[in-house]
């Protein structure tokens, strides 16, 4: 095992832009200043050498890494890294014993873990001891919410700090900076760097991937090489928006969807559809969500949301793209539109909370089935008053609660949509039930 990263090949002479451009210290570094701008406590740490243990939390290209070699090389300290995509128990053990060797020497060591929610609780927990006797400086890297990847434990030890996506203007620099130290020759064309920034949609290393691929579309008929705007057409492809099935982006944009929905603006929710749709998202998956959504914004305030929007679900089963999105579209701002309430979803709530603590109640005899003459005999049904026999079909002072259990209001209509008109008749049938009328004292 050696120092550096313990999975590092030996150098090549085909080395990527990316690595060629790999910041060595925090002036070269590009991007969230707001955790390494003048006085900010991360940026301190660094400089000063102080180091502690913490977690960079951030979606890929934006200089975890790079940030954790930085910190390393301010301290002098040894840096060991490994990745959880690759490491097991042994690597860690090994990275530890070379981090004691070091400490032996009066060395520091900074062990850094790449995607170390890849490691299960028993890898993760491997590494308390060592953080807690102060044997390394613990640095994790993940794409991950670290709130449910991350054991509680390791957690506790470790300040997070969330990187976040690097600036279009800020990527066009770096661009600009990499033509001129790797590519002196080369002709841009006006506005192409700030373009090319734009596809890397806050992605450092995508955004040097793209140069570099620029570079080799534009020489490939060996004339004199030229970045123009027609090479951005070949660049473009619908996998350069950050989305993940599985990651915070996934949960993040569903959720301002919903959101856009229960807030009634349709062009933010339209918006957010079309940003998951074009990342690659399944419509079906949207289609459950809004379904969700008819049930638990809209509900009875517009009990036509429900059917619109199973509408649009099935003709996403059936049509597939691009009739089913247009369907599901049309869902979507129907739903935004739409009165709200969530007044079903609050009263199915709290009925659940209620069934779940009352116990194994006995349904009433007089509500209970009575299909044979041993359970008439048994008292089934007996008491019972059919409500269609009733005046306006309403059966006054029937209980259907089971007995033991207080009446208990649930639903609690709106005064929006339809469920106005239901507020009033609901307030009628239990003021008729109470043997007053609305408006009797």
């Amino acid at each position: 095992m050696r120092e550096g990263d313990l999975f590092t090949p030996a150098p090549s002479d085909n080395e990527p832009l990316a690595s060629k451009m790999r910041p060595t210290s925090l002036a070269q570094l590009v991007g969230q200043q707001h955790l390494l701008g003048p006085g900010k406590p991360l940026r301190h740490a660094i400089e000063t050498g102080k180091l502690h243990s913490f977690l960079l939390w951030g979606p890929p290209g934006v200089g975890k890494t790079t940030l954790a070699r930085i910190a390393a090389s301010h301290s002098e300290a040894l840096f060991l890294q490994i990745s959880a995509v690759f490491s097991g128990i042994k690597d860690i053990r090994d990275a530890i014993e070379q981090a004691k060797e070091a400490a032996g020497r009066r060395r520091a060591t900074v062990l850094f873990v790449d995607e170390i929610h890849r490691f299960n609780k028993s890898q993760q927990d491997a590494f308390l001891p060592h953080i807690e006797d102060g044997t390394v400086f613990f640095i994790g890297a993940t794409t991950e919410n670290p709130s449910f990847e991350v054991n509680g434990a390791l957690l506790s030890r470790l300040r997070v700090y969330k990187l976040e996506p690097v600036r279009e203007s800020e990527l066009a620099q770096l661009l600009e900076r990499a033509v001129q130290e790797c590519f002196p020759a080369i002709e841009v064309a006006p506005g192409f760097l700030n373009s090319l920034a734009g596809l890397a949609d806050g992605d450092v290393r995508q955004s040097l991937n793209l140069l570099e691929l620029s570079v080799s579309l534009a020489s490939r008929d060996g004339s004199s090489c030229h970045l123009h705007h027609d090479l951005l057409s070949e660049l473009a492809t619908s996998g350069t928006l950050r989305f993940d099935k599985r990651g915070d982006a996934f949960y993040d944009q569903i959720s301002a969807l919903h959101k856009s929905v229960r807030g009634s603006d349709p062009d933010a929710a339209l918006y957010w559809l079309a940003r998951m749709l074009t990342s690659g998202c399944d419509p079906l998956y949207i289609g459950r969500r809004c379904i969700r959504m008819a049930s638990e914004d809209v509900g009875l305030a517009d009990p036509r949301a429900l059917q619109v929007t199973t509408d649009a679900v099935s003709v996403l089963e059936r049509l597939g793209s691009p009739e089913g999105e247009l369907a599901l579209a049309q869902a979507v701002t129907y739903l935004a539109c739409a009165a709200k309430s969530n007044a079903v979803y609050r009263a199915f709530n709290a009925a659940m909370d209620a069934a779940q603590n009352t116990g194994s109640l006995d349904v009433p005899p007089h509500l209970r089935n009575a299909p044979t003459r041993l359970m008439r005999e048994q008292g089934h049904g007996v008491g019972y008053h059919y409500s269609h026999d009733a005046e306006e079909g309403f059966s006054a002072g029937q209980q259907y609660f089971p007995d033991g259990m207080s009446p208990t209001t649930f639903y609690q209509p709106t005064q929006r949509g339809l469920e106005k008109q239901l507020s009033e008749k609901l307030a009628h049938w239990r003021a008729v039930n109470v043997g007053t009328a609305p408006g009797e004292t």
